[in-house]
């Protein structure tokens, strides 16, 4: 009896069409070398060992998605090229575009929206030294004599 059962894709081709464009051109390399694993195969396996929480090196060589430093790398390239922060904007055109932001479950957070009018600066603590504290390391008696006998 034959598996009819596949593994559900980790990357949709309609998500691929999204995330393809943002991501950066490789460079020309010289002739000769090992073929370079594709994005979308290296981006498969960058979901895997994130969805699963397995090791980088753990990573299946059956999956075809090159070694686990091959897409650590392209990760680290990728973070580096705010590609991660464009398909974020992307998806959240996309869903705001489609009515599907539930606005009612939105939290701002002040650190990183710009406060318009500011708030006022405090004034500065005044300082309320009468007098200084008595040290407790020196004492206020003259120095002990000290002998040749010591």
């Amino acid at each position: 009896m034959e598996d009819t059962t596949m593994a559900k894709p980790l990357i949709t081709d309609e998500l691929w069409q999204i995330i393809e464009p943002l991501l950066p051109k490789e460079a020309p390399k010289p002739k000769g070398g090992r073929p370079r694993v594709s994005d979308r195969l290296a981006l498969t396996g960058i979901l895997f060992v994130l969805k699963t929480g397995i090791g980088w090196e753990y990573l299946p060589q059956e999956m075809g998605c090159g070694s686990g430093m091959t897409c650590w790398r392209r990760l680290r390239d990728w973070q580096q090229a705010a590609v991660w922060q464009k398909l974020h904007r992307v998806l959240l055109a996309k869903l705001r575009a489609a009515d599907r932001i539930d606005w009612r479950r939105a939290v701002v957070d002040s650190a990183t929206i710009r406060a318009v009018g500011g708030a006022k600066k405090p004034a500065p603590t005044r300082r309320i030294d009468g007098n200084l504290a008595r040290s407790t390391t020196s004492s206020p008696m003259r120095k002990a004599f000290r002998s040749a006998f010591a």
